[in-house]
């Protein structure tokens, strides 16, 4: 990626740090626990999708050319969605075609988000289109003066625009419509350019920006429907629904309230040390998800969120490609966490949402074990048996988490939260190496 103006790894020297007392943190056991949540699920992602798109108004589509839109996240059944969508536009005597819908990610470049969908399991031959990737745009509309609304120019030369997104709750500000079709529409076929623009009137505004900019693009651009996926918090589909263009507005409001009473969230609200196995853009658009943390970098507060007084990052996944967007809200990383961030990728996402208190880098330790010993230290006053601590393979997958034995007595007195296991100690290699629990890929 020599393209960016910025180095694209960290260099880092030894970070052992001293203490004035040097003898090793006595870490406490850990529990596997279950998370109780509603269990909503679909079970045949493509067979529901049809479905779906028979109850649809009839349309004339043969001979058109139509344009399915793919995201940057890791979507629960967006393969299986859109390879249902590319099955029914054939069946139509269409010619449906996939659109890389993202702003700047990938590194803002047509061949970095084609690496995107790639590492997402989104490619020509899982879904049966080809993928046109491209960073032009085409200026539809404005907002005011100076922030234009754009649409990706394959899209908007198409005959019809499907606009397929996950509807949840968004990491960075509340509204009626936080991240879902309407915001897809902004963002993901604004591209980079829309993006940026879309960025700079700031989070605080995005309540009003993105309706704003959904309308526009719903009169302007050649929008025909939207298919619309809530996930559960088992890394499931709750739901996939095809919308009419005329009911995106409202049916999403109704998606979004919905997700948000069946998502994922830790169920313990008092968190001395939360290890977090993984962050990365594939997991969520802040890296780590705020509506797990309660960390955002715009400072949004959720009353669900926890009260942590310590983060540590492990590692980050392999679908982000060295984008540690979020890396900031953390308190500690590992050196090896570090030394996967491609600054290039990473500031180029952070400048154009003009988030980049999320890329400062924390805290840095040589080893797991270091990292969680100084989260610890930094946590609690005294070495303590009490101490809480909790660990997450990532913010998406919370219904299987660690407790400390602190949470005994909060297990034992709660339904939503099932004991699957017994208490064990962390385990480490000879380097220093997490090996129990950890991330299970």
């Amino acid at each position: 990626m020599s393209d960016f103006p910025y180095p694209t790894s960290l260099k880092i020297a030894n970070i052992r740090p001293t203490f004035a007392n040097s003898k090793a943190y006595p870490l406490p056991q850990l529990l596997p626990v279950l998370q109780r949540f509603p269990e909503d699920v679909v079970t045949n992602v493509e067979e529901e999708t049809h479905s779906q798109l028979a109850e649809l108004p009839k349309m004339d589509l043969c001979g058109k050319r139509i344009a399915i839109t793919a995201g940057s996240r890791g979507i629960c059944g967006q393969v299986e969605a859109i390879r249902a969508l590319v099955s029914y536009f054939r069946q139509k005597g269409a010619d449906p075609f996939i659109v890389p819908a993202m702003g700047s990610h990938g590194g803002a470049t047509a061949e970095g988000q084609l690496a995107v969908l790639d590492s997402l399991g989104v490619t020509e031959s899982s879904v049966g289109a080809p993928i046109h990737s491209s960073m032009d745009v085409v200026e539809i509309g404005t907002l005011d003066e100076d922030t234009p609304v754009c649409c990706d120019r394959n899209a908007f030369e198409s005959d019809g625009i499907v606009v397929c997104n996950r509807i949840k709750a968004h990491t960075a500000f509340a509204a009626e419509n936080e991240s879902g079709l309407l915001k897809m529409m902004l963002i993901g076929l604004g591209k980079h350019l829309g993006t940026t623009a879309a960025h700079k009137l700031g989070f605080r505004r995005f309540h009003e920006v993105i309706p704003a900019a959904a309308k526009v693009m719903l009169e302007k651009a050649p929008v025909i429907f939207g298919l619309g996926i809530v996930e559960n918090a088992y890394n499931g589909v709750a739901k996939i629904e095809a919308i009419p263009k005329q009911s995106i507005f409202e049916r999403e409001k109704e998606l979004l309230s919905y997700s948000k009473q069946i998502m994922g969230k830790m169920l313990v609200r008092e968190i001395d040390v939360l290890i977090i196995d993984a962050l990365g853009k594939d997991i969520s658009g802040g890296g780590m998800d705020s509506n797990v943390t309660g960390r955002s970098a715009s400072n949004l507060k959720r009353d669900y969120t926890p009260d942590i007084r310590q983060i540590v990052v492990r590692d980050l996944t392999k679908a982000t490609k060295g984008n540690a967007i979020g890396i900031g809200m953390a308190d500690i990383a590992t050196r090896r966490a570090a030394e996967k961030i491609n600054l290039g990728i990473t500031y180029t996402n952070a400048l154009t949402a003009r988030t980049t208190i999320s890329t400062r880098v924390p805290l840095i330790a040589e080893t797991d074990r270091e990292a969680i010993e100084i989260a610890c230290r930094m946590a609690v006053a005294e070495e303590s048996e009490s101490i809480r601590i909790v660990q997450i393979a990532s913010t998406k997958q919370i219904n299987r988490i660690w407790l400390s034995s602190a949470y005994l007595p909060e297990i034992d007195r709660r339904d939503d939260l099932v004991i699957d296991g017994q208490l064990e100690s962390m385990a480490f290699d000879d380097d220093g190496n997490q090996l129990w629990p950890t991330r299970r890929e």
